[in-house]
């Protein structure tokens, strides 16, 4: 009953954010660590499309197909927002200097602390959460 209720729905998904949160701060970490370093190519962390995508209702404009059998594959399965983790990538489509390296220490500091302040708003909401359900057990 509980369990199943929004308030931990949102607090789940709040979890899994913030733990995506923590491996995007490592693989900046990384990447500012390897800014110097010859044909490093910098990592980045996809996470919020998905967990966008699986809590997103379904789209009513999308094309939908009639499955005639029931071996028939559907073309877009509902996914459980649970199912969701963080990906880490490789970005090759980029070079920012000419010994093959495609690290920019600007864009990463920037990228770094939209991440702290994210993570910030996150723990915020968390302990608003779970300030609110202290006062209604009150």
């Amino acid at each position: 009953m509980f369990l199943d209720s929004g308030f931990m729905k949102t607090q789940d998904v709040l979890h899994r954010a913030m733990s995506a949160s923590v491996i995007r701060q490592e693989v900046i970490a990384d990447n500012i660590a390897n800014a110097d370093t010859p044909h490093f190519k910098r990592r980045d962390v996809a996470f919020e499309s998905e967990l966008n995508r699986a809590l997103s209702p379904d789209r009513s404009g999308m094309f939908r197909a009639s499955l005639t059998h029931s071996r028939h594959i559907p073309f877009n399965r509902p996914k459980d927002y649970r199912e969701v983790t963080p990906i880490v990538y490789l970005d090759y489509t980029t070079t920012y200097r000419n010994d093959g390296n495609n690290v920019d220490i600007e864009k990463e500091m920037v990228d770094a602390r939209e991440n702290t302040l994210r993570y910030i708003a996150m723990s915020r909401r968390v302990s608003d959460n779970f300030s609110l359900l202290a006062s209604v057990m009150r």
